[in-house]
């Protein structure tokens, strides 16, 4: 195994990890006061095109790290748009 493989799988691990901690707050609090969509948005595009590099040039722990982080951030998003067209539905209805 190359350096750079070990770099690259450490890299990896490290990045996915630590997003697990927000992740599991979000979902245990349903709370996303906190959270700025536009930054999750942009962050999961990210992490998407990530992902497809990681696709297009068969490189296992970018396609890896990048396929569960954007679940977890995909799932994170969902919520906090939920909570902001909640939030402008309910401004309608007062």
């Amino acid at each position: 195994m190359l350096l750079a493989d070990i770099i690259g799988g450490a890299a990896a691990i490290l990045t996915t990890a630590s997003f697990f901690p927000q992740a599991l707050h979000v979902l245990r609090t349903r709370d996303t006061r906190a959270i700025s969509l536009t930054m999750y948005a942009l962050f999961t595009t990210g992490v998407a095109l990530w992902g497809a590099y990681g696709v297009m040039t068969m490189q296992w722990p970018i396609i890896i790290a990048n396929g569960s982080t954007v679940v977890l951030a995909l799932l994170i998003v969902s919520l906090k748009l939920r909570d902001v067209l909640a939030a402008r539905g309910a401004g309608a209805a007062s």
